[in-house]
């Protein structure tokens, strides 16, 4: 038998590896209660206003866009770019102001959110980590705000002409 052309399955790429925290969480139906236990957490705690404020009042659209950009985030279907194509959430969240105050209070929902739904003590924390990052990232108020969230443009050869 020729081994070079035997149908054994080949190793995965480490890059192209997907997250396990979708599967290690407990797949879409924990992301809809953790979804679930965030937005309760938003309209129940006093810090919270200011970015509940910036949410419709109705919150049936907005928890499953988020329930599909997080299962998509944590390494579950794709659903979410499907439908929105590329996340861009600095651009889709350039309308508000985002100061540490409104970081602070987004986390400190999705902390009580993980604990609701009874997060591993690691999970939980690996997962905090990169929320940090990504709502740090999108504070465009206060001191050292992200940079300006920008769409990029394909670059163009400008010729300059002789004098």
């Amino acid at each position: 038998m020729n081994t070079a052309t035997s149908h054994t399955p080949a190793a995965p790429l480490p890059g192209l590896l997907q997250s396990p925290h979708f599967a290690q969480l407990g797949g879409e139906a924990i992301v809809v209660e953790l979804v679930d236990a965030f937005y309760r957490h938003m309209d129940a705690r006093p810090d919270t206003g200011v970015i509940r404020a910036m949410h419709a009042p109705d919150l049936a659209s907005t928890k499953a866009v988020l329930v599909r950009f997080l299962c998509e985030w944590l390494g579950g279907p794709k659903a979410y770019s499907a439908q929105h194509g590329h996340p861009r959430l600095r651009m889709r969240h350039a309308a508000f102001a985002i100061g540490e105050a409104e970081r602070d209070a987004w986390l400190a929902c999705m902390d009580a959110a993980l604990t609701d739904i009874g997060a591993e003590p690691a999970l939980h924390t690996a997962l905090m980590a990169s929320f940090f990052k990504t709502a740090d990232f999108m504070r465009n108020t206060g001191p050292n705000p992200a940079p300006p969230a920008t769409i990029p443009t394909p670059t163009s050869t400008v010729t300059k002409e002789s004098p």
